[in-house]
């Protein structure tokens, strides 16, 4: 591709081409700005390049003599890419009058190349970095054969359908104003709705599992976040402090030192352990505006944070509870399909080794008595502790990463946490940080996209609307409204002045799950006609029958 950019374009600089898990991508520096109209006159000519068969050829230079000569080309991108390189020579390849930068392997000619598409353009900054320059990237896929092309574009096209950010704007779920700032999500009554559901059922189940429920601030002084460590290891995602009267404060990235404080409020004793801590918390992070992407990544949003504070022969047992509460919760939205990870100990650590080997311990022992296969993540934990991350698979076989499970050794110690031992001793807890869902806005972005916005009943941000056939029967519809209403259900109407089938198709472009049809057979025999947003009719029933068949399917969490 990059060498197709090149003959078409010969001004343009290039800058760095990986391939990346789902195909591979190039940036340019063009004064030629690049658009969807481009990648078929690309692809012609990356057609030209494979039917002439040039083999690939491999080069190793010196570093040195390397950048001169992409020095001497203009690709001062090349040069950069080598100065960063640690080895003493690095490699080319050369296809015909083309040559990069490259560490291989390489197929043996061009004409190897079978079935590709070019996909999209989109802007990128040089290294990531927003304070670079702003590039072009062409993304694009390859395959060895037609037919693996073709699936894909498929899956590709399906993904497109189930894009949450345009399912939100159609299902009028939330929206996002750059008046207000990106990144910061307006939750719509319909999609408020459905998250009311979630905290609903979220709130209930913690109760049940033994967590007691707290609400804390949502900023705090600079000092604490400086005790924490968060201003040492995590300051490139916090916010700039602000100052009130004299003192500097900081939006909260995190609720653990909160949660750390209830605890310190009281004396606590081995008795009290376990403590479990949860909240729906509100925190703000900076993200970068080129990774911001619709509900996927914001910069303020809602963890389903709990911290358990909990003796060290304690772990195993919690670790265990929090697994099975994971698998229940994530089941119950519709996801039974997942990939387990454990993380251990990275280069850069706090805690002993022995603390360490224990807690990693506690991890393994509690994936093996439930029985999960998971793969060992070498050195991916948090500085802080050993982690177990579990990634769902949605309806399209793709990965989320959705829930965690860390052990921490670090904020116990900064923030000198005590519990009274049976000998009236104070030891220092171990604190373990979890998430079930991650965040409510990247939850609700992937259930979106999961369920393609046709929530299941009790999660639909209307679970019937009732259609009425003409004008007479509004009156008996208001009343049904009512009542259904009083019974908990979320309902809403059409009365307007419009034929049945054109309500009937609006209802099921917003993914109701169910109609309620209000007709003069209807009116006359006291009841209600129902038909499914498939189009399945259920046939007439009273409205008590009505109000029993949703209530059940509603409290029940029914996925259908």
């Amino acid at each position: 591709m990059a060498h197709a950019v090149k003959e078409l374009f010969p001004d343009t600089r290039l800058a760095i081409g990986p391939a990346i898990p789902d195909g591979f991508y190039y940036d340019f520096d063009s004064g030629h700005a690049f658009t969807q109209e481009d990648l078929p006159r690309i692809e012609e000519k990356m057609k030209e390049i494979i039917k002439a068969n040039k083999p690939f050829i491999k080069k190793e230079l010196p570093k040195e003599e390397a950048a001169r000569f992409f020095r001497e080309r203009g690709e001062e991108y090349k040069v950069q890419l080598i100065n960063e390189i640690a080895d003493e020579t690095v490699s080319l390849y050369e296809e015909d009058n083309f040559i990069d930068l490259c560490r291989g392997p390489h197929l043996e000619s061009t004409g190897k190349v079978r079935a590709f598409k070019l996909l999209s353009v989109a802007g990128a900054y040089w290294r990531g970095d927003e304070k670079n320059k702003m590039l072009q990237r062409i993304y694009g896929v390859s395959f060895p054969t037609k037919d693996e092309l073709k699936k894909h574009l498929e899956f590709l096209e399906e993904v497109r359908k189930r894009d949450h950010r345009r399912l939100g704007r159609e299902l009028d779920l939330f929206s996002m104003n750059d008046d207000i700032g990106p990144g910061l999500v307006l939750w719509h009554p319909r999609g408020a709705a459905v998250r009311r559901s979630i905290e609903n059922f979220w709130l209930d189940e913690h109760y049940r599992a033994g967590y007691q429920v707290l609400y804390t601030p949502h900023m705090a002084k600079l000092d604490l976040w400086k005790k924490t460590g968060h201003v040492d290891f995590y300051k490139e995602n916090m916010y700039s402090p602000m100052e009130i009267e004299g003192l500097e404060y900081e939006i909260k990235p995190m609720n653990c030192p909160f949660h750390v404080s209830v605890f310190k409020s009281h004396l606590r004793s081995y008795r009290d352990l376990p403590l479990r801590f949860a909240e729906l918390g509100t925190v703000y992070r900076y993200e970068r505006s080129g990774v911001l992407h619709g509900l996927l990544r914001v910069r303020g949003f809602t963890q389903d944070d709990a911290h358990i504070f909990c003796m060290e022969d304690q772990i195993e047992d919690e670790v265990l509870r929090v697994l099975e509460f994971t698998l229940f919760i994530l089941k119950t939205f519709g996801f039974s399909d997942y990939d387990i990870y454990l993380s251990t100990r990275p280069e850069k650590y706090v805690g002993t080794d022995a603390a360490w080997k224990k807690a990693t311990g506690a991890l393994e022992n509690a994936l093996s008595q439930k029985g999960l296969k998971y793969e060992i993540d070498p050195g991916e934990g948090v500085f802080y502790g050993p982690k177990i991350d579990i990634k769902v698979r949605d309806t399209l076989g793709r990965q989320w990463q959705c829930s965690t499970i860390q052990v921490d050794f670090n904020i116990p110690e900064r923030l000198d946490i005590t519990y009274r031992g049976a000998d009236s001793k104070d030891y220092r807890p171990i604190m373990i940080h979890r998430a079930l869902m991650g965040s409510l806005e990247r939850f609700f972005g992937i259930l979106i996209e999961h369920y393609a916005g046709a929530f299941p009943l009790w999660l639909s941000p209307v679970h019937i609307s009732i259609l009425t056939i003409s004008e007479r029967h509004v009156e008996y519809c208001r009343r049904i409204y009512d009542f259904l209403i009083a019974e908990g259900v979320r309902v809403d109407t059409d009365e307007e002045n419009e034929k049945i089938g054109y309500k009937i198709r609006k209802a099921a472009v917003l993914k109701t799950p169910y109609m309620c049809i209000i007709g003069d057979k209807e009116m006359e025999n006291n009841t209600v006609n129902i038909r499914k947003r498939n189009g399945e009719n259920i046939g007439e029933m009273t409205v008590e029958k009505l109000a029993a068949f949703l209530k059940d399917g509603i409290s029940g969490r029914r996925q259908s």
